[in-house]
């Protein structure tokens, strides 16, 4: 890639580089949050005002190992164990899917293990390796979730883009049995493959429509509108998130998909909001770039509508 390119960025690596333990010779989930250090249990504790009295309706939930408050919640609120939420997965590994890594976010109010499905999957003559993030709350926040990364080999982009045609993300209903276990693990391996295979389908129709330099700037102004802001620094911030997108276009593992179609803006877009070093690099920036991924990134979803409202009209 060109030199102005590579200098905005870190190296290229995964969005969960860094973060969690290296899990991938665990035979089950079990193993794999030991080795992680996340077999710790979560237990309601009751809560108690200032002046002694307990809180009714509510609980603390804490977690074992360090007595650490993770959320309040109702007491209604069902608790699903770490082991409990990600038991299913071991049904996967019989299909060529490989534990890979395991961590925490937020403390330990959200934990996560990934898993790598098996093979790549070519979109327009590139390898993306197809992830799968599992995901457990324990604030009171979220459900079980499963949600579908894929990764460019090339590059270590995240393409998981919001389709009509196919989730990316869902919640699973853990009833404890091994049938349900077995309708689950079934249901996540179906979804993730209709999702890389109408993702490639998509694929091929934003490739062939061509952006003019008009619209692509009236879409970067969309995304990043200045004449709202008040101050300068606000104003140059977004100003250099335009310019960087505009860099990227012209950087080469990205013209490869032609220059200006909709495909290759999409890739733009999700290599600044993956890669891109921030003005301030906070202590939980790694994680919550991470986070983004696992439900899809918000920047690269605007991005997404915005070229559909051109196609439409075209």
């Amino acid at each position: 890639m060109a030199a102005n390119v590579e200098t905005m960025f870190y190296v290229r690596e995964t969005p969960w580089h860094g973060l969690g333990t290296k899990v991938d010779e665990a035979l089950s989930s079990a193993e794999a949050l030991k080795k992680a250090g996340l077999d710790w249990a979560v237990i309601p504790k009751p809560l108690f005002t200032e002046d002694g009295m307990e809180a009714e309706g509510f609980v603390a939930n804490v977690r074992s190992s360090d007595n650490k408050v993770l959320g309040v919640v109702s007491d209604r609120y069902r608790i699903c164990q770490n082991t409990e939420a990600f038991d299913f997965t071991d049904a996967l590994i019989g299909e060529g899917v490989k534990y890979e890594t395991a961590g925490s976010l937020a403390n330990g109010k959200k934990v996560w293990m990934l898993a790598k499905m098996p093979g790549s999957h070519k979109i327009l003559g590139d390898d993306f390796d197809p992830y799968l993030v599992f995901s457990n709350c324990h604030d009171g926040t979220g459900a079980i979730r499963v949600a579908v990364t894929p990764i460019r080999v090339v590059c270590q982009n995240t393409l998981n883009v919001a389709l009509k045609t196919a989730k990316r993300a869902w919640s699973t209903c853990h009833k404890g049995n091994l049938e349900s276990k077995m309708e689950e693990a079934y249901m996540t391996l179906t979804m993730a493959k209709t999702y890389m295979e109408r993702l490639a389908e998509e694929a091929e129709t934003l490739a062939q429509f061509q952006l003019s330099r008009g619209m692509i700037e009236e879409i970067l102004e969309a995304m990043f509108p200045v004449s709202e802001e008040k101050t300068d620094r606000v104003k140059n911030n977004k100003e250099q998130a335009k310019s960087e997108i505009l860099t990227l276009l012209d950087a080469h593992d990205i013209q490869k998909f032609g220059k200006n179609n909709a495909w290759s803006f999409m890739n733009a877009v999700s290599d600044w909001a993956g890669h891109r070093t921030p003005l301030r690099k906070t202590a939980t920036y790694n994680e919550m770039n991470f986070a983004k991924t696992i439900e899809g990134h918000p920047v690269l979803d605007q991005a997404k509508i915005l070229v559909d409202s051109f196609m439409k009209v075209a």
